[in-house]
């Protein structure tokens, strides 16, 4: 019998990697990290990345693989952590994925077709909205895909989805995900960790609290040297961003704390909304003592 993909998700300071561990320990697991910035080698603190102490000597898959100056890529993601699952699965084990990066779970359980790229046509596409504006292109695109033109507002997906047309043929709404599990993934149990929100921002700025008493400055300064400042995504990072402000002399640890304090509610309140939209989550409270007990019982007898 398939072992089943355990997915855990929740929003930030949830307690995800906690249940994690404890469900790797009780199903003989191994687990895979759905965190788009603990990829990076050096974001540490800063990602709340579990160390090797807290890891319990359990497998985890998926940290500290590229570095800061490379582009995370979703697809990449899904390539490799879809081959992580089955050897996983061939060594009698169970996957588990945790994270709170909703779309790269979704790339890894849905089924979910990434569209190609063009750097040099997406260039192309960028200099003609310099010389000509925006207008052109979306009546280009309302054309050839009046359904994402409806929706789309800022220039950058308009760019892409006009190089997704050009280059492909097809609309780029065609490429939207379905709720719809990957019939190779399968079979797959997602749980759901909600926390109360006012006990969710308590535990969200005790947290950056701690990082700042662990370190975060040092670390941002250690990958500035390293080329932080180079990449699209690592440097947008909440927290990193915040400090690189503070290393230019524009803020005050202070100021960074209490923005990263603010700025990671905000994002908490987005990843709430994009699992809550996703019927197949089982909601657990947390934090419960009886949460590994509710989580072992909504897997069920799937687990092998």
């Amino acid at each position: 019998m398939t072992k089943p993909l355990i997915v855990v998700a929740g929003p930030t300071a949830s307690g995800k990697s906690g249940l994690a561990i404890q469900l790797a320990q009780w199903l003989e697991g191994e687990i895979i990290s759905a965190d788009s910035m603990q990829l990076y080698r050096g974001m540490d603190i800063g990602t709340a990345k579990v160390t090797a102490a807290e890891q319990q000597g359990i497998a985890h898959h998926m940290l500290d693989v590229l570095e800061v100056t490379e582009e995370a890529s979703v697809a990449d993601y899904q390539h490799q952590t879809r081959r992580i699952i089955d050897q996983i699965r061939s060594r009698g084990r169970t996957p588990i994925l945790a994270g709170g990066s909703g779309l790269y779970i979704r790339a890894v359980t849905d089924a979910i077709e990434f569209p190609p790229t063009d750097p040099q046509l997406r260039a192309q596409i960028t200099a003609e909205l310099q010389a000509s504006g925006a207008a052109a292109l979306r009546d280009e695109l309302r054309r050839s895909d009046p359904e994402s033109a409806a929706v789309i507002a800022d220039v950058r997906r308009l760019v892409r989805a006009l190089e997704v047309v050009r280059l492909t043929g097809r609309s780029f709404s065609s490429y939207m995900p379905q709720r719809r599990y990957e019939p190779a993934v399968e079979p797959v149990v997602q749980i759901g960790l909600r926390v109360d929100r006012a006990l969710l921002h308590q535990r969200i700025a005790e947290r950056v609290h701690q990082m700042r008493s662990q370190g975060l400055l040092e670390e941002v300064r250690t990958l500035e040297a390293a080329g932080l400042r180079e990449s699209r995504t690592a440097s947008r990072a909440i927290g990193y961003q915040q400090y690189l402000r503070v290393i230019d002399g524009a803020w005050s640890e202070d100021q960074a704390v209490e923005d990263i304090i603010t700025a990671t509610r905000r994002f908490a309140r987005r990843q709430e909304t994009w699992f809550r939209a996703d019927p197949r989550i089982h909601w657990l409270e947390a934090p419960s003592p009886q949460l590994l007990e509710n989580a072992v019982e909504a897997i069920g007898p799937a687990d092998g």
